[in-house]
């Protein structure tokens, strides 16, 4: 049971890393379109964080289907979504940007997890 469910963790991991990499265009050309100052710059980071890590959300699955190695994506996800939503949030609604350390130290962790991963694995 434990088989099947990595394998499909992992096709929804790639899946979200796709909608992260499209999302970050559109916020990009957002961003360079119809934002100005502080804002456009929010955005182009956010944006660039999502395309980064969505691309590999897409491209590491293929490397390992350990739990490390599914924890190490998982975590990446969390992060981005922490990270960029933050700027977001604050640059397009006037929310706060309160998650956005979090969201990068949960990066920082992510790749960390990936490292040992990629050594153990």
């Amino acid at each position: 049971m434990m088989q099947a469910a990595v394998p499909a963790a992992l096709r929804w991991l790639r899946a979200a890393g796709a909608l992260l990499a499209a999302a970050a265009v559109a916020l990009s050309a957002y961003a360079a379109h119809g934002a100005e100052g502080e804002a456009r710059a929010g955005l182009q980071t956010a944006a660039l964080f999502a395309f980064g890590h969505g691309l590999a959300l897409v491209a590491l699955p293929r490397a390992g289907q350990s739990r490390t190695a599914l924890a190490a994506l998982a975590m990446l996800l969390a992060g981005t979504l922490l990270f960029s939503g933050a700027l977001v949030s604050k640059h397009l609604f006037g929310g706060s940007s309160a998650t956005a350390p979090f969201g990068g130290g949960v990066l920082i962790l992510g790749w960390l997890l990936c490292a040992v991963s990629v050594l153990k694995d």
